[in-house]
């Protein structure tokens, strides 16, 4: 399958929660594991103004590094992920309404049972924003 195949069965098939972030995925690449979404966060996923509160910092980053597992995994089975850990470590201010901001996500190491994966969030510029590792449990299909 074909990177722009990935992406459109990626927007066809993602979850109701990232069209409240305006996302979608615009890449998907098999060489180096990863997907990458665009999200288009408002005043309205902000407090203190324009500073997008956390928690949805963190769910872009965590969009990013469950869809490389979907993008690259799913043909060996994988159905369902679920995270046992998520860190994030916020480098700059994420401003709402400014813009859109890029969630790149990547498989570190993948085994049977569990992900290792990592993601950034940079700005329009290239500006890193947040950064991101998970562990996650996969379960795949039964025979």
């Amino acid at each position: 399958m074909t990177g722009k195949d990935q992406v459109a069965r990626l927007n066809e098939q993602k979850p109701p929660f990232i069209e409240l972030l305006n996302g979608r995925v615009i890449a998907a690449d098999s060489e180096t594991q990863s997907c990458t979404f665009e999200f288009r966060p408002t005043t309205d996923h902000c407090h203190s103004i324009d500073v997008v509160q956390g928690g949805f910092i963190t769910v872009m980053l965590d969009a990013a590094m469950s869809h490389a597992i979907f993008a690259h995994l799913a043909p060996e089975g994988v159905v369902a992920l679920s995270s046992l850990e998520v860190t994030t470590r916020y480098h700059a201010v994420t401003r709402g309404g400014s813009g859109p901001v890029y969630a790149k996500g990547w498989i570190r190491q993948a085994t049977y049972k569990t992900a290792f994966m990592e993601s950034e969030l940079l700005d329009e510029e290239g500006k890193l924003l947040a950064t991101a590792q998970s562990v996650a449990k996969i379960t795949r299909q039964s025979t």
